[in-house]
């Protein structure tokens, strides 16, 4: 399974930003803009929050096995896998998402806050980018914790495999 790369994360975020920011200005000059669910932020912290109790549990969990302790219960790698794999993907559409936000938040932003609804709509944006910056940071926690150990016994080509 291959590392999640900050670069794919932040490139993913600012293309989202930019065509939502464009997508948002044309959608404006035909009519009213769509408003920003109060729910996206809640729905992304419960998220970031799943995954970082995830992680948490996982690191006592393989710092008790490591350490050999009686009645330690052990981690199934399958599952580990499993919570890698939701870790990702959570914050591969966590990007996607806040990077939709964060560009209508900005056009709200540009756009004016005299109108209230409109404020709002910028508090709940940026709510909602937040909130995808959680989940990135408790994906990438959760892909350290399940990280396996280099193998130091490896050597020539068998180490690039």
């Amino acid at each position: 399974m291959r590392q999640l790369h900050i670069k794919v994360l932040v490139g993913l975020f600012l293309a989202a930003g930019v065509l939502a920011w464009g997508g948002a200005r044309l959608w404006d000059s035909y009519g009213s803009l769509p408003s920003v669910p109060v729910a996206a932020p809640i729905v992304l912290a419960l998220i970031a929050a799943v995954l970082a109790g995830t992680a948490v549990s996982l690191r006592s969990r393989l710092r008790a096995q490591r350490e050999r302790r009686p009645g330690a219960k052990g981690v199934d790698p399958l599952m580990a896998a499993r919570a890698v794999v939701f870790g990702q993907a959570s914050a591969l559409v966590a990007a996607l998402v806040s990077g939709l936000y964060g560009g209508v938040g900005v056009f709200l932003l540009s756009a004016g806050l005299e109108v209230e609804p409109r404020r709002d709509q910028v508090i709940h944006a940026g709510l909602s980018v937040l909130a995808g910056v959680a989940v990135v940071a408790a994906a990438v926690f959760l892909e350290r914790v399940c990280k396996l150990p280099d193998d130091e016994d490896r050597g020539g080509a068998d180490a690039a495999l």
